[in-house]
């Protein structure tokens, strides 16, 4: 009986379904196709148009940027994947792809293929996405510098992390007087491209660091909590340091420099000094970090905004808007929960592609080989020496030195950011950026191989 009645009812629904959804819908589209002949007429030729030229749909903004996308994306997943598998951190192998589908790899094996994905028109659409995700990325790695962890840490990282800049950035400059006659843009001036070649060999990447002490399960070790320390203040001082020289470097003359440096260190002043404070003091409701997110979003734009009016970058400001969170454990936690995944995910291999797209098919000649290897022995040794130097005189063994010299040679993504910024400003030139671009990703490949062969000599 109860099966039945349930057959009825069904019967019942499924002609009321009838009478009042597909009956009027087929009135509907008969009236469409038949009302008259103009409407007739345009059907006919819109579906002739549209059986004839499907295809150029992607060559409309959106359909290319989506195709864009989809391409960027699996092809940087997938070579992280691969470059995991190999050991390394799949970053790498994001930044890798990144520049494999510019023009010096992709364009050069399939320029065909390399012209329809990436024609020149729709490059803007790209690098305004990317510089988004970058931002977004270094809010994440601002609230990530936690600065209160450094307690009983902080006069060694002091020393140590400083010593890991200044070194390399001393080599640099040096380096910069033998390159400025065949690789400095015209019209740049000496000092602020021997200031950006000594700032590019100084950076340490604290969070690929991150990613690489917890691969190896190092985290929690003496050494890994010192590199972090180090590497985090490291950070924070280079940027200081970068944003000072971009502003002395964009001024024309003595009182413009002087009021852009101001400028600078009244706006990190406010930062660290009052922002920063009244951050840690807060307590955050629970069901309340939606909203608090919302003002830590507006606030890195806006900070980025500020940073952008006073002459540096707008990278500065989503950075600054990270470290003046970074003392509440509930915001750094919400930042890294629910910004992260997404700039890293979506927004970061735009980024590596964008830096892969600057580059031009002949940036690189058969000399530039042997000037690679110089940059990387370069800066390769000047982290070494530097960080090993000073962790020695402050009572590290030397063993555990050599290994904190290594870890602090690390680059990664923030050398990419700088080397980005430094040619946007036209600091460097097509074949330098190349050059040192590849810098970038070799030293912080060759993180764990370092690591690996010392602990084969502590044995041996």
């Amino acid at each position: 009986m109860d099966s039945d009645t349930t057959g009825m009812r069904r019967s019942g629904l499924a002609w009321r379904y009838l009478g009042w959804v597909a009956l009027p819908l087929l009135i509907g589209l008969g009236l469409a196709r038949f009302a008259g002949p103009a409407v007739t007429a345009q059907v006919a030729r819109a579906e002739s148009s549209l059986g004839a030229d499907w295809a150029a749909h992607l060559h409309a903004p959106l359909g290319l940027f989506l195709l864009q996308l989809l391409v960027l994306l699996m092809v940087a997943k997938g070579a992280g994947w691969v470059f995991r598998r190999l050991g390394q951190p799949g970053v790498i192998g994001e930044m890798a792809a990144g520049l494999m589908m510019g023009p010096l790899v992709l364009g050069a094996v399939l320029p065909q293929v390399h012209g329809v994905l990436f024609p020149a028109a729709s490059l803007g659409s790209l690098g305004l996405l990317s510089q988004l995700g970058v931002l977004m990325f270094l809010l994440v790695a601002g609230a990530e510098l936690d600065l209160g962890g450094l307690r009983g840490r902080r006069r060694f990282a002091f020393v140590v992390s400083h010593a890991g800049i200044a070194v390399p950035f001393v080599l640099g400059v040096g380096l910069a007087i033998w390159l400025y006659g065949a690789h400095a843009p015209p019209g740049v001036g000496f000092t602020g491209f021997a200031l950006f070649v000594g700032i590019s060999l100084s950076i340490t990447a604290f969070p690929v660091l991150l990613r690489i002490l917890a691969d190896r399960g190092m985290t929690g070790t003496p050494l890994g909590q010192t590199a972090i320390a180090c590497a985090a203040l490291g950070d924070a001082t280079a940027w200081c340091l970068l944003a000072l020289i971009v502003a002395a470097a964009q001024s024309q003359g003595w009182v413009p420099a002087t009021i852009n440096l101001v400028c600078v260190v009244a706006f990190v002043a406010l930062m660290l000094g009052v922002v920063r404070p009244w951050f840690s003091r807060l307590v955050i409701a629970p069901g309340q970090e939606g909203r608090w997110l919302l003002i830590m979003l507006l606030m890195a734009l806006g900070c980025a905004l500020v940073t952008e009016m006073l002459g540096i970058h707008a990278l500065f400001g989503a950075f600054a808007a990270g470290v003046a969170v970074s003392g509440n454990a509930t915001l750094r936690h919400t930042v890294a929960e629910r910004v992260e995944p997404f700039a890293v995910t979506l927004l970061l291999p735009l980024f590596f592609a964008m830096t892969g797209l600057r580059m031009r098919a002949d940036a690189l000649q058969a000399s530039d080989l042997v000037l690679c290897l110089i940059v990387i022995v370069v800066a390769t040794l000047g982290k070494l020496i530097g960080t090993w130097s000073a962790a020695r005189s402050a009572g590290m063994g030397s063993h555990e030195a050599w290994k904190l010299g290594a870890l602090m040679n690390t680059r990664g993504l923030m050398e990419l950011i700088v080397l980005n910024l430094g040619y946007e400003l036209g600091f460097l030139g097509d074949r330098l950026f190349a050059v040192l671009v590849i810098m970038a990703l070799v030293t912080t490949a060759m993180t764990g191989p370092l690591l690996n062969a010392m602990e084969r000599w502590k044995r041996q």
